[in-house]
């Protein structure tokens, strides 16, 4: 009680001293509502210091507003147009390119409101917005970004329509609802233009690097880095399988294979693509194949991630692809785009030379002087279970059974590990995430002579009960091993599945805490939480569908659809510039008609009712022309422009009721048209504020 007390007059305060401000004032507090609105959106992306430089100008000119005192000298412009021009070259070495391209315009636009005095200035103030508007889309096409611009464009054409409004203080939401309507009215156009408009590219779209600093999984792994991948919660990948999905203990989606070891980094081969000095993958697949659609979000990485294993590469639009040695699919180059693809795997399959060859001689190689008690382990292990490829099962089921009953343990946070990591795992600290436990075991398999290999990808997901969309998230990163078998060839063993069997079953996911929001609605309500997450990534996912992967393919597919056999970019054209010409003549049209069959006398008058609104006035649907005169010298008898405007409302009867006997319907059209070209001369009264 006490706080609404204490806040109620203050409220109250600000409402009337809001309304006691003059109009510009009014409009120029909103605009400058509306640019920093503008500025949050982009504030992600921009230096320090614009962001504080525009926040700064942006108060500044609003105080101004707000005490009604006068505009900086030029200046001051000049002096902040210096400062801002050299902090973008110290910030980015240079004027040109899109970062600072953008923080100039960011800057350039919060300085222009220095200058806003007249309307000409609010035009260009406008058009600058929008302008800066269009750049959001350099670093984000998402659902969030498109909603957050629809808001400030709505603002911006709200400002505009404002801006064209009649003297006095029309409210806010009335020219908001004007712009909302033209918006609405705009939509229909805008869809077919979305559709049909031919996206030849490199026109269409944005610059590729949209979507830098999306990265995933990398060409190596440093013990640790994929535990900071659990952390993210990202989709890094969506899964629509055609029939029955496999088990999650299947889903192992395969990523970069590293097989080279410095003692603390894993790499892998010097070169992705084939080479006679590397094995051949020798892929054989077996029945049932399993057919899913994969959209892939940009990762500035060329991994192309399927499920083992995939024989058929994928058809992605842009990009060549090829099947490495090591059984994983890479493009070219990398992919900054969404994308989305089909693919057909068989999670029974068989990959590798049956036969001892010598690129194996890879797959063995360790670091010397690196864990030697590993090193006295696998000695000791070879004297008990024997040495050579025969003996290698055995190996492996002993290695897999020292995990299973030796306390080990699976956690996101086990510290740092030091020169000796594999040495730490193995004897003192028994703990690590699937990284730790990957790399552990490919030295031991390496110590006691068996070829081994580490994988990494992502391992399960989650499936989406509003779409039936699988969500594979960052967080779902993983690192299992191959170890290469005499007569089977390379061999998956996960030994995470070892320690913790439930997270490859899909039953298990380390994440760190979230934040306080998140914590408080899981506990309020776990179930409406969870709710909302798969509604808002499956409305997510039809954006990306519709929106962003919506392709020249699928336009061609319409095309196809609307009966054209063999369509062309060309006919997306013919078929716009049609539907465009019949729109206009449809509009044309309709105007003709509307100006046939509505009375242009009583038009005219009711743009004389609103302005008087407007004054005021009592100006009802039935008040004359007379009546309106009437009132009009009553109130503003002193306004030199008074006389003229009650003239012209007196014409405008006569004309109507008591017309020359000899007037024929053009010349009445002719003296109407006369009465409408004054009418847009005079200028109405302004109401005192």
């Amino acid at each position: 009680m006490l706080n609404t007390a204490a806040t109620t007059p203050w409220r109250a305060g600000l409402r009337k001293r809001l309304a006691a401000l003059p109009r510009d004032a009014r409009d120029t507090l909103f605009l400058l509502t509306l640019i920093g609105w503008v500025v949050v959106l982009q504030a992600e992306h921009l230096p320090l210091w614009c962001t504080a430089l525009t926040a700064t100008v942006l108060v500044w000119r609003g105080a101004l507003s707000w005490q009604g005192q006068p505009l900086p000298s030029r200046w001051w412009r000049l002096g902040l147009l210096a400062l801002t021009i050299g902090a973008t070259l110290l910030t980015h070495r240079t004027i040109f390119g899109r970062d600072a391209g953008v923080t100039l315009i960011v800057v350039l636009l919060a300085l222009k409101t220095l200058e806003l005095r007249a309307r000409r200035d609010a035009f260009v103030v406008f058009f600058l917005a929008l302008f800066t508007l269009l750049t959001h889309f350099f670093y984000s096409q998402s659902l969030l970004t498109a909603l957050g611009i629809l808001l400030a464009l709505w603002g911006l054409l709200t400002a505009l329509v404002n801006t064209h409004m009649p003297n006095g203080k029309p409210p806010l939401w009335q020219a908001a609802r004007v712009a909302g309507g033209m918006a609405l009215l705009g939509a229909p156009i805008m869809l077919v233009l979305f559709a049909l408009f031919p996206r030849m590219a490199p026109l269409w779209g944005v610059p590729s690097d949209a979507m830098t600093g999306r990265t995933g999984l990398s060409g190596q792994m440093q013990v640790g880095n994929i535990a900071s991948l659990a952390q993210d919660t990202r989709i890094a990948l969506r899964v629509r399988f055609e029939g029955a999905p496999p088990s999650t203990s299947d889903m192992y989606f395969r990523g970069p294979v590293l097989s080279r070891f410095d003692g603390s980094t894993w790499r892998g081969p010097r070169s992705l693509f084939p080479s006679p000095l590397q094995l051949g993958h020798d892929l054989q697949v077996a029945a049932p194949a399993i057919r899913y659609e994969v959209t892939l979000e940009p990762s500035q990485q060329p991994w192309v991630m399927v499920l083992d294993a995939t024989p058929q590469a994928p058809v992605i639009p842009g990009h060549v692809l090829t099947l490495t040695p090591t059984l994983q699919w890479v493009s070219q180059k990398p992919f900054t785009d969404l994308v989305r693809y089909n693919a057909t795997s068989h999670t029974q399959f068989r990959h590798g030379p049956l036969t001892a060859e010598l690129g194996l001689q890879d797959y063995l190689e360790l670091p010397p002087g690196f864990n030697p008690r590993l090193m006295a382990l696998a000695q000791s292990w070879r004297q008990t279970f024997g040495h050579g490829p025969d003996a290698a099962p055995a190996l492996v089921k002993q290695a897999l059974n020292t995990l299973r009953t030796g306390d080990y343990l699976y956690t996101l946070e086990p510290g740092p590990y030091g020169t000796h990591s594999a040495d730490e795992f193995w004897f003192d600290r028994k703990l690590g995430f699937c990284e730790h436990i990957a790399s552990a075991f490919v030295v031991l398999m390496r110590s006691l002579d068996i070829p081994a290999r580490v994988v990494t990808g992502y391992q399960g997901g989650e499936r989406n009960p509003v779409d039936g969309h699988y969500a594979v998230r960052q967080s779902d990163a993983h690192a299992w091993t191959e170890v290469w078998l005499k007569g089977q060839g390379w061999v998956r063993v996960d030994p995470t599945a070892a320690v913790a069997p439930s997270r490859t079953a899909g039953f298990e996911r380390l994440a760190v805490t979230g934040g306080l929001v998140g914590q408080a609605l899981g506990t309020l309500s776990p179930a409406l939480t969870e709710h909302l997450r798969a509604t808002w990534e499956a409305i997510n996912n039809s954006w990306n569908h519709w929106v962003l992967n919506y392709s020249q393919g699928r336009q061609l597919d319409l095309l196809k659809n609307l009966g054209f056999d063999a369509p062309r970019w060309e006919d997306l054209g013919y078929v716009l510039a049609g539907l465009l010409a019949a729109v206009s003549l449809t509009g044309a049209g309709w105007a003709l008609w509307e100006r046939r069959q509505h009375d242009p006398w009583l038009r005219l008058l009711q743009q004389a009712r609103r302005q008087a609104l407007a004054l005021g006035l009592d100006a009802g649907p039935d008040t004359t022309p007379r009546q309106l005169a009437q009132r009009l010298q009553a109130q503003f008898a002193q306004h030199p422009e008074t006389p003229a405007l009650a003239s012209w409302l007196l014409q405008l009867e006569t004309l109507r009721y008591a017309p020359s006997a000899d007037a024929s319907n053009a010349s009445v059209s002719s003296q109407l048209a006369a009465l409408r070209h004054t009418y847009n001369t005079l200028r109405w009264p302004t109401p005192a504020a």
